[in-house]
């Protein structure tokens, strides 16, 4: 509320007794009611930053400063970045494709490259990189702890010194602090990105980091095939072990029957005999080979069954397999073996096991009744070849027997170039398989370092100062137990507020060379300054007391505040000079009689005769009276001598009577009393008077003391008409009642400033 907004009338009590108590129920006009109950805005918080913006400004640019300074003194981090592709397994760079790359789908595949990222970064990269760069001796890497350099280009020697192990550990753990590998979305590029104060060695590591990665991963590849090789290779050693003892045999043979050579007859025997021979060497070259499949799915290794047929659901299962071990491993780091999501992991890794247990005995039963079929077929070829031999006892033996031999010898050598001839196409595949990987684009040495972001850190500083400053502002606040707006003094009494008293500007203070000058000014303001911003405040509240219901009928007023130096005297002094500008006979009673000032402020000398004589019945309330020079209509009644014990005469009856006379002979009489909390004077006075007016000053008027006085007043049933803000900041924390809107209205080059 404020001057603007002075039109509000109060609701009188129900038996029309002037004035309005602290305990009766109270239904304000309008503008009253919705100041009382609406929410607060954020509006309402500005006054507080605008009563701390030096402090929020400070705030700011201290953080703005420590900001810039940390940013300057921070070393240049350079970042470089290099890209490569990972094409799916088993195509090559021709582009051939192995049926077990066709048959891989879109989730292996993005199994398949975070897997790949992750080995990336693994442990083992870090410390062959470091070793082939010797980071450990390069300063922009290893700082103060580094190591005395090998010769510039020098490789590792063999015999160097190994790093020791609790150092390795923070060199690995540096590396990938430093180094971060990233997939980009919807393609098959991984970004390596390597972070140092020397941008030529951040370029060195992302290269070495890709380098070391493609050669693990052929290495990786060769390791995978090569168990399955290794089967192969043992079964060839004995089937060329057996070629040459069927060559040695049949040789022999040559010798011992003196067998140059021979024509084989064509018959019905001969030829069914030759038939048989080659079913049974087929059959036994069949069983043969599926008597190695069977073992080898015997032995029950997942990855050679995988090898054997990529097919089979082998290969995805060992995929979650690793998938679920690398996810076990990850929170195994966070989390203790019996967290939930652990225990999880592992029955998920125990169900998949499962799955290839059963997978393998699966393949490995399938396998078998491949070779006892097999085995099946070769013993009745057998038999049946047997039979035939008999038949043929009388033929050529030496011829048979010759066939046979120079066919064993002839099958087991095929046999044995065929076998050989799927290890080295195994052995092809393998290097075909470990191209996948491909450099798209080598790191080269960044030009501007990625951190310190100097405009992103002042920006981050200003608002961290901002934050601060604002909240150091509502914290101090929060501290601040007095009052400083309209609002505030309406939330704790609940009363109207009458008038907002602004406090002059500083100009005005320098006009005043003493602080007795100071105050007859300040008090004298409605008169002295009738253009002034005081003046029209007090001319607002002369406005809000006229125009208000208990405005008829009080016409003695008492002012009073909580404590001393709020402006209760200037109030009772201006709000009288403002009345009898209207018209009005006013009678100004100095009831502050411990320190009386009234009259000096009128330049009027202090009478021997005032209230404190009229109350001890020495003295004539007409003969104590003195009209105010230069102001018609006012009259001023002194507080005379200082008597012993004010607080007696200010309750009497004679006070009372006192009071009934002059209401009779004055329109308004103005009672100017002591501040309730020191003294008692108004708390008795406060039952004679019609109404009362309560003075608070902006700033100085304490929460805890302006409760206290409006509890005082209420025990004793003191009829309060409402508050008055006195001395308040129009400039800052107030401005929207009575700033700049009305700046046009006031001469300013009259205004002073409220001392009391």
């Amino acid at each position: 509320m404020g001057p603007h907004n002075n039109f509000e009338m109060l609701v009188p009590r129900k038996d029309d007794a002037p004035g309005l108590r602290l305990n009766e129920s109270i239904n304000f006009p309008g503008a009253y009611r919705e100041s009382v109950s609406r929410v607060p805005s954020l509006w309402d918080y500005w006054p507080i930053l605008l009563r701390y913006k030096w402090m929020i400004l400070a705030a700011v640019l201290v953080s703005l400063v420590m900001g810039t300074v940390i940013a300057l003194s921070t070393t240049p981090i350079f970042e470089a970045v290099g890209r490569i592709v990972i094409n799916r397994e088993g195509a090559d760079a021709a582009g051939l494709k192995s049926a077990e790359a066709s048959a891989d789908s879109a989730d292996d595949y993005m199994v398949s490259v975070d897997t790949q990222t992750h080995v990336l970064q693994s442990d083992a990269i870090a410390k062959l990189v470091i070793s082939k760069l010797s980071l450990d001796s390069n300063p922009a890497f290893a700082g103060k702890g580094a190591t005395a350099a090998s010769p510039t280009g020098a490789p590792p020697s063999a015999n160097a010194p190994e790093i020791e192990p609790h150092r390795e550990a923070g060199l690995v753990g540096a590396f990938h602090h430093a180094l971060q590998i990233s997939s980009i979305p919807r393609t098959r590029l991984l970004e390596i990105r390597f972070s140092s104060p020397d941008p030529v060695l951040a370029a060195k590591v992302v290269n070495t980091v890709i380098d070391t990665y493609i050669e693990q991963n052929y290495k990786t590849h060769f390791e995978a095939t090569t168990r399955t090789s290794d089967w192969l290779t043992q079964q060839l050693s004995e089937l060329q072990m057996k070629v040459e003892q069927s060559q040695e045999k049949l040789v022999r043979y040559q010798k011992e029957h003196g067998i140059l050579g021979i024509d084989e007859k064509v018959n019905i025997i001969t030829s069914r005999l030759d038939e048989l021979n080659r079913q049974l060497t087929a059959a036994e070259g069949d069983r043969m080979q599926k008597e190695s499949v069977y073992r080898l799915a015997s032995s029950g290794d997942p990855d050679l069954l995988s090898n054997l047929d990529p097919s089979n659901p082998l290969m995805k299962l060992r995929g979650q397999e690793v998938d679920l071990h690398r996810q076990r491993a990850e929170a195994s780091v966070k989390f203790q073996p019996t967290y939930p999501k652990v225990e999880e992991l592992d029955n998920q890794i125990a169900a998949v096991q499962a799955d290839i247990k059963v997978e393998v005995n699966r393949v490995a039963e399938k396998y078998k009744k491949d070779y006892q079929a097999a085995l099946e077929r070769e013993k009745l070829l057998r038999a049946s070849l047997e039979n035939q031999k008999n038949e043929e006892n009388k033929l050529n033996e030496s011829a048979i027997e010759y066939s046979l031999l120079k066919r064993d010898v002839e099958s087991n050598r095929q046999l044995y170039e065929g076998l050989l001839q799927k290890l080295k196409e195994a052995g092809v595949m393998t290097g075909l398989r470990s191209s996948n990987v491909r450099i798209v684009d080598p790191a080269s040495p960044p030009t501007a370092p990625s951190t310190p972001n100097i405009p992103r850190n002042l920006m981050m500083s200003l608002l961290v100062g901002l934050a601060g400053g604002v909240s150091l502002a509502f914290i101090l606040e929060s501290r601040d137990n007095t009052v400083h707006s309209l609002e505030q003094a309406q939330m704790i009494t609940a009363l109207p507020s009458l008038a907002f008293i602004p406090l002059a500007s500083s100009p005005g203070r320098s006009l005043l060379r003493t602080p007795r000058l100071a105050r007859t000014a300040a008090a004298s303001a409605s008169a002295s300054q009738p253009k002034s911003h005081m003046a029209e405040a007090y001319r607002a509240l002369r406005t809000s007391i006229l125009l208000s219901r208990t405005g008829q009928s009080a016409k003695v007023m008492m002012v009073t505040s909580a404590l001393p130096q709020e402006g209760k005297t200037t109030t009772s002094v201006n709000l009288s000079i403002v009345l009898a500008q209207h018209d009005a006979r006013v009678l100004l009673i100095e009831a502050d009689m411990r320190r009386a000032g009234i009259s000096q402020v009128f330049g009027l000398e202090q009478p021997d005769v005032g209230l404190s004589t009229v109350l001890g019945r020495n003295t004539p309330v007409e003969a104590a009276i003195q009209p105010v020079p230069g102001i018609p209509n006012l009259s001023l009644l002194p507080a005379g001598p200082v008597p012993v014990n004010p607080a007696v005469l200010l309750g009497s009856s004679r006070m009372k009577d006192l009071l009934v006379n002059l209401k009779s002979r004055f329109d308004y009489v103005i009672v100017d009393t002591p501040p309730a909390l020191s003294v008692t004077d108004s708390v008795l006075l406060s039952s004679l008077a019609d109404s009362a007016l309560l003075v608070v000053r902006a700033g100085v008027t304490s929460k805890a003391a302006l409760r206290r006085v409006c509890d005082v007043l209420a025990h004793v049933d003191a009829r309060i008409m409402g508050v008055v803000l006195n001395a308040a900041d129009a400039v800052e924390s107030d401005r929207y009642y009575y700033g700049d809107r009305y700046h046009s209205y006031y001469d300013d080059s009259t205004t002073v400033t409220t001392t009391h």
